[in-house]
């Protein structure tokens, strides 16, 4: 059985840890590995997307990439509670054209028993930012 530590119910150190894992995985940008922290039919929505399982993830964020150039993310915990986690986020990246952007965002995520996320419920706005903005 697939196990991702840490599990629930939640403490503030552990909730803490969650997000940071969240935030590096991410960070490497690599599709089968995020995908990897999540139930095999986990249901997602980011923006306007609805998305449910790990297949449909992985193809997600390999056209996310590819599309959002320099990509980075920064996450902090928001509040956590049992077996969820709502977490604040931003993250900058620029498009083939070269214009810089600025993200900002809430995910609302609910975890299995092995500590699998099986829902993520995102909110995104985009800012467009000069390169001299950039702070992340």
């Amino acid at each position: 059985m697939e196990q991702r530590p840490p599990l629930p119910p939640f403490t503030l150190e552990t909730a803490t840890l969650k997000v940071q894992l969240a935030e590096d995985a991410w960070n490497t940008k690599d599709p089968h590995r995020v995908s990897l922290a999540y139930t095999p039919d986990s249901e997602w929505r980011n923006r306007s997307v609805f998305l449910n399982g790990r297949e449909q993830i992985v193809a997600f964020l390999k056209d996310k990439w590819e599309r959002e150039l320099d990509y980075k993310l920064r996450k902090e915990l928001w509040a956590f509670m049992d077996n969820r986690i709502a977490v604040r986020f931003e993250y900058e990246y620029r498009n083939a054209e070269g214009q810089w952007f600025r993200a900002y965002g809430n995910e609302n995520w609910e975890f299995d028993e092995q500590g699998l996320m099986r829902k993520r419920y995102a909110s995104i706005n985009d800012l467009a930012i000069s390169e001299a903005e950039r702070r992340l």
